[in-house]
């Protein structure tokens, strides 16, 4: 799965942690297919394990992801892997993430939602079971973002106010229009946001539709080209 801009998995630590994405929405969204991709290719790279945990049956367009039909803490307790030595990511975490909780966890959940604008407190969902907590900072990150920056911090030992990002990016769509992301991402080598890689096939059309599903909604369409080369 190729991802925009240069990502810097190539420096990771040696240590493997384990990445794991509380599935929460009812469906698996086009969106979110992308991003789990991404996830799971940069964990391949940095030496780390993905896993997409309550997925009641298994999707056939992720064949590279490991999918398991249980639930996070179900999927900790059959892993022999003590409750302290899995972190939550979650806005209202005790603390921001360091890269000393690299030494600290073995695990590292993620809730899987397509995020909302302005965001709801989906990872209450998960909150409840008791994990220690850590901060991204205070604004909602997409899924695959999040995982980065926990890798980066965490493997890469970046702190987490170092790490650069793109604020709300314009992506352009056509010539003369564009619409803007409502995240930020992080910055890659060559200054772009690094996200996935989004086709013309799935052109963002950005209406009303964040106060419902959050993210952007994508259109069909048999393109090839990424939308980003279009930048």
């Amino acid at each position: 799965m190729a991802v925009t801009g240069t990502v810097n998995a190539g420096s990771a630590s040696p240590s493997k942690h384990t990445f794991i994405v509380e599935h929460l929405d009812p469906e698996l969204e086009s969106w979110q297919l992308l991003e789990y991709k991404t996830i799971a290719a940069e964990c391949v790279t940095s030496g780390s394990r993905f896993v997409l945990s309550g997925m009641s049956t298994s999707h056939a367009d992720l064949p590279q992801v490991e999918q398991s039909p249980q639930h996070v803490e179900d999927f900790v307790k059959s892993a022999g892997v003590p409750h302290d030595r899995v972190c939550l990511l979650d806005p209202k975490g005790e603390s921001d993430l360091s890269p000393a909780d690299g030494d600290l966890f073995d695990i590292f959940v993620f809730g899987g939602i397509l995020g909302d604008d302005p965001p709801r407190d989906r990872t209450a969902e998960l909150r409840v079971k008791g994990f220690k907590g850590r901060r991204l900072g205070v604004e909602q990150l997409t899924t695959d973002t999040a995982a980065r920056v926990t890798r980066i911090v965490v493997q890469d030992k970046v702190p987490l106010d170092q790490v650069p990002y793109v604020d709300r990016p314009n992506i352009e769509i056509a010539e003369g229009e564009s619409v803007e992301m409502p995240f930020k991402y992080v910055k890659g080598r060559d200054g772009k946001p690094i996200m996935p890689e989004v086709r013309l096939s799935t052109i963002v059309v950005w209406l009303q539709l964040t106060q419902t599903k959050g993210m952007a909604a994508l259109l069909a369409s048999d393109a090839d080209k990424g939308i980003l080369d279009l930048l």
